[in-house]
Order: structure tokens, then C-alpha cells, then sequence
């Protein structure tokens, strides 16, 4: 009797807050930057500012990008780096749209089962820590890409910027300095002494990178062939091989980055252009999407009880999918036309009702007749000529595999934990895979990264991505869902309470302190488990947003240190 009181209070408390937040966005929005031309929102506002700074003098979203990236390289190490990868989706301002493809892939010495202990089960900290973990870098072969075929302005002038960067130093944020901290120890393990960023900082103090500023120097002078087959491709490799890893100058030289078609689906008024496999992120978003659209969510209501349903059972069908079905489209079939159809995702959906949850014990991957990765980071940057992009780059866990290498100045990722070590066993983001996503020398491992542009009336709308490992589809999701159902603006999108959920384990993640308690409680009276007491941040949202007059607002994540900056 007390609990059911407790609960009654709650509603109406939450019932008032809700009206009165409603009431205010009527006349106060809350809005993020606003800007005439052109913008870029990223983890850092170093990194932003340098990205606006060269669209200022002349050039366009793609000379940003390159700029942008490599600060975060400098500014962001927790995800930037010249050891990582990624993916670019763009739209020109013609309209022609693209997606590049610069994940890393597996070394030539690789085999399927290098994970797994003598009876046959994976060893997590094999794929996870140290060089054994470190897929062939595509980052530094990503921008060149992107340069060779969109830049404008020369790479010595795009760079430069970034360079003095690197020798001035950025300041720490305590945000950062929380996460220096916590990896000190790890950092000192892995790399058997100290590195640059394993020192007691504090916030406000300087952090500058000499031995990057100096790898970005030969890299201007010497082009993309310095990382991969000159001094600093030398330095890396020997750096990697002392430290037990298996890539070699042969894997550096042969890594090319890949122009890729994007996956596109409508989502009622909405064309949704997002990232083809190797990244599972546009297949998924576009059938949760696609299963959700024949339901009237902005009538149930934002994070409301039938809302909440639809979107979980949707998500939880397309991870079963995911699980099974995608991997390196160079190695793998995948029928993407048919895992995005309405006919197949009707099906997986004719067994939802509101009555009670669909455990995942019932769920598999959908039948298809004669068919057998949280530490991430995101930019979106549009230009003053009407060019937009979204980028997703990653080392995967945070400072990747914590190998640091030390006379390039820069961390080395973990990708290859991303790989299924073994069918059936999950990765570190407890994600599932199969046969599609096995280890194999030369292939690229799936992702979650999801950037992804959409168009409003044959327009350019909204530029947006997140960090998240296997949140991140589903964070991408609710943010595009905020302002296109439920009437937000760009920056209450991005700073509105998420939930997750990913087939396995079964069970829905929500942000601490951040949902009705009533809610919850007739959520698991309906059968679905609930998470609310992992302090779990979903997402970290960076996305920008065309008004109806044409300017352009910023939603930067309040979760990180994200800034917006234009003109």
C-alpha cells in the first residue's frame, strides 16, 4: 500500500514537471548555437574551431573535416588519433551523396581463432589491450581520400592550424582529467613506463604534443605514403612488433580507404542517408526506423510508456539481425535490400503487441529464404557552399588498446576485439556475432557507427552522430526521432534522456535519474528488465539542424566537453 502511494506521488510530481516543461517550450525553446553559414560540432572545441576557421577563409565542409579530425587527434585522444578509422557520409550540395569507408582491417597474419585459449573460449584481454589488439589504421588514408577527391585548399594550409596545436597545447577539462586518471594505471601497464598522458593533470592545465606536432609535419611534407610506407609507418611497426603485435609495413602499405554507396531508406517525409557495412548502423537504424514508422509515436508521447515499447521490440529484432547477418560486405553477402524491406520487417514485427514484452529468448534472426562497438567520437560539419557531413571515428574502447606510441604521439586502437572471437560469445560491448563477422587477414571488422544525413523535402535537414559503442544506433535514432516527432529542437534532441536496448542481454538500459519511476515500474510489469542503476551515459550526441529560415543550429551533447562553433 505504501509503495503504490509512493508511486502516485511520483506521477503527479512528474506529471506537473512534465506540463510545466512543455508549457515552457512553447515560448523558450532551448536552442544551440545559431549561425548564417556554415558550422561544426565536435567533441572538442579546439577541434571545432580550427574545422570553422577554414571554411571562414574559403574552404569547404571537406577541408574542415580534415582539419577537425586531426585536432581531435590532438585534443581528443580518447577517440581521435592517427591509429584509428572511421566512416564519412556526405551530401554535396548538389544533392550527390556518398559514404567513405576508412575502418581498419585485420593484418595479413591474422587467423580466426588467434583469440581463444586451448579449449576453444576467447581471451578478452587478447583483443582488448596491448598490440595484439591493433587493426590497420585507416585514418591517415581516410583524409587523404576525402582530400584527393572534395578539397579545396592545400593540406599544408588545412594542417598547419593543427600543427601549431600540437606545440602550443590544449587545456584539460575535468571531464578529461576524470579520464586521464582512471586509465593512469593501465596506461603504465601496457606501455611498461609512463606516457604523456599518464601524469597527474589537472583541469586547466596545458598538455602539448611535440612528437605529434613533428609526425604531422612529415605528413604535410610527405603526403599519405609517410604513414604507411615512410618514417612514421617504420616507427609504428617497430613500435607494435616490440610490443608483441603482428602488423607489419606490408599491412601499412596495402590499406586503402573505400568509397562506398550509403544505405538510404524513407521514414515517412524523411530520406535517411546513413553508413553501409562494414558498419551495421544504416541496416539497423533503417529497419528500427522502418518497423516503428506504422505506429503513431508522436501521439503516444516522448519516453512514454507505448513509445518506449515499440522502439525496444524494433531494436531488439534488428540486433538479433545484426548478430547474424552483417560483417565486411568484401567477404560477406548481405541482403540488404531485403533486411530493409517492409515485407520482411512487417513479419518481425507481427508478433509485438502492447501487452507484454517479446523476450529475447523468442527472438532469432529473421529467416531469409536461401540465405546461410561506447568510446567513440562524432562530428557533423556543414559549409557556407551547402555541403554537409557526418564522420564517426573511433579506437574503439577508450584510448583504444592503451598502447601508446610515443614518438609518433599518438594511441593505437583495439579494433580487433570488434571481430566475433568466437560465434555466440559477446565483445566488450556485449555485442553478438556470427560466421559474417569472423577474423579473417585483410577484413574489416563490423561496427555500430552510425552517421548518418537526412533530408527534409529533397533538402538538406540534419547532420548527426554519436560516440557509444553499441548505443550508438539506437542514440542516433531517438535524436532524429526527438525533433521529427516529438517537435525538439536540435539541442533538446541531443540533451534528452535515452534508453537502449540490443537483443542481448535482454534487458533496457535507461539514464540514471532521468524517467518516471511509474514508467518504469508498468514496463516491468509488462515483462521487459529494466537498468537504471548502471550510471551509464547513451550517447553523446553532435548533430546540426536546418530551420525553416535557413540558419543553422547546433546541438552539442551537454554528456561531454562537445562545443559548437560557426559563422
Amino acid at each position: 500500500m505504501k509503495h503504490t502511494f509512493l508511486l502516485l506521488l511520483f506521477s503527479l510530481f512528474f506529471s506537473c514537471k512534465n506540463n510545466s516543461i512543455d508549457q515552457q517550450k512553447e515560448t523558450e525553446p532551448v536552442l544551440g548555437l545559431i549561425t548564417q553559414k556554415a558550422m561544426v560540432v565536435s567533441a572538442r572545441k579546439e577541434a571545432s574551431a580550427i574545422g570553422a576557421a577554414i571554411m571562414k577563409k574559403g574552404g569547404n565542409a571537406f577541408d574542415a573535416m580534415v582539419a577537425t579530425e586531426m585536432a581531435l587527434a590532438v585534443a581528443y585522444p580518447f577517440a581521435g588519433s592517427l591509429g584509428g578509422g572511421g566512416f564519412m557520409v556526405y551530401r554535396k550540395a548538389d544533392g550527390e551523396t556518398g559514404a567513405l569507408d576508412y575502418r581498419e582491417k585485420a593484418p595479413l597474419a591474422a587467423y580466426k581463432d588467434m583469440y581463444l585459449d586451448e579449449n576453444g573460449d576467447p581471451i578478452p584481454e587478447k583483443s582488448q589491450v596491448g598490440a595484439l589488439a591493433i587493426g590497420v589504421p585507416g585514418t591517415i588514408a581516410g583524409i587523404f581520400a576525402v582530400h584527393k577527391r572534395f578539397g579545396t585548399l592545400p593540406i599544408e594550409e588545412i594542417l598547419s592550424p593543427v600543427v601549431d596545436l600540437a606545440n602550443r597545447g590544449f587545456a584539460v577539462t575535468e571531464k578529461q582529467r576524470k579520464r586521464f586518471e582512471n586509465y593512469k594505471e593501465l596506461f603504465f601497464e601496457v606501455n611498461k613506463d609512463t606516457i604523456l598522458f599518464a601524469k597527474n593533470y589537472k583541469a586547466g592545465d596545458t598538455i602539448k604534443n611535440i612528437k605529434l606536432a613533428a609526425t604531422l609535419k612529415r605528413i604535410i611534407k610527405n603526403g599519405k605514403e609517410e604513414f604507411y610506407t615512410g618514417e612514421t609507418g617504420k616507427k609504428l611497426v617497430e613500435h607494435i612488433q616490440s610490443n608483441g603485435g603482428i602488423i607489419t609495413l606490408e599491412d601499412l602499405s596495402k590499406y586503402e580507404a573505400k568509397w562506398r554507396e550509403p544505405v538510404r531508406f524513407n521514414y515517412k517525409n524523411l530520406s535517411v542517408i546513413s553508413m553501409s557495412p562494414p558498419s551495421s548502423g544504416g541496416v539497423c537504424l533503417a529497419q528500427i526506423m522502418k518497423m516503428i514508422e506504422p505506429y503513431e509515436i508522436s501521439k503516444y508521447g516522448h519516453n512514454q510508456l507505448k513509445t518506449i515499447q515499440v522502439i525496444t521490440e524494433a531494436e531488439r529484432r534488428a540486433y538479433a539481425d545484426r548478430s547474424f547477418y552483417l560483417g565486411d560486405p568484401d567477404f560477406t553477402k548481405i541482403p540488404i535490400d531485403t533486411l530493409i524491406g517492409m515485407p520482411y520487417l512487417t513479419d518481425r514485427m507481427s508478433d509485438f503487441n502492447f501487452e507484454k514484452a517479446t523476450p529475447s529468448s523468442e527472438i532469432n534472426c529473421g529467416m531469409i529464404p536461401g540465405y546461410e562497438s561506447d568510446e567513440t567520437t562524432h562530428y557533423s560539419i556543414v559549409d557556407q557552399f551547402g555541403n554537409a557531413i557526418s564522420v564517426t571515428i573511433t579506437l574503439n574502447g577508450a584510448y583504444g588498446s592503451k598502447l601508446y606510441a610515443s614518438e609518433i604521439g599518438t594511441f593505437l586502437n583495439n579494433e580487433m576485439d570488434d571481430f566475433s572471437a568466437k560465434p555466440g560469445v559477446p565483445n566488450m560491448f556485449g555485442l553478438i556475432g556470427a560466421q559474417a563477422n569472423a577474423i579473417a587477414p585483410e577484413k574489416r571488422m563490423l561496427s555500430s557507427m552510425t552517421p548518418t544525413i537526412v533530408e527534409k523535402n529533397d533538402t538538406f535537414w540534419m547532420s548527426v552522430g554519436t560516440p557509444g559503442g553499441s548505443t550508438i544506433i539506437t542514440s542516433v535514432l531517438q535524436t532524429i526521432l526527438n525533433v521529427e516527432e516529438f517537435g525538439m529542437t536540435m539541442q533538446e534532441a541531443v540533451n534528452a534522456p535515452r534508453f537502449h536496448h540490443q537483443w542481448l542481454p535482454d534487458v533496457v538500459v535507461f539514464e540514471p535519474e532521468s524517467f518516471d519511476p511509474v514508467l518504469l515500474d508498468s514496463l516491468s510489469q509488462k515483462g521487459y528488465k529494466i537498468d537504471e542503476e548502471t550510471s551509464k551515459i547513451i550517447g553523446k550526441v553532435d548533430g546540426i539542424l536546418v530551420l525553416p529560415n535557413g540558419t543553422l543550429e547546433g546541438g552539442a551533447d551537454k554528456r561531454g566537453d562537445d562545443t559548437a562553433v560557426g559563422f
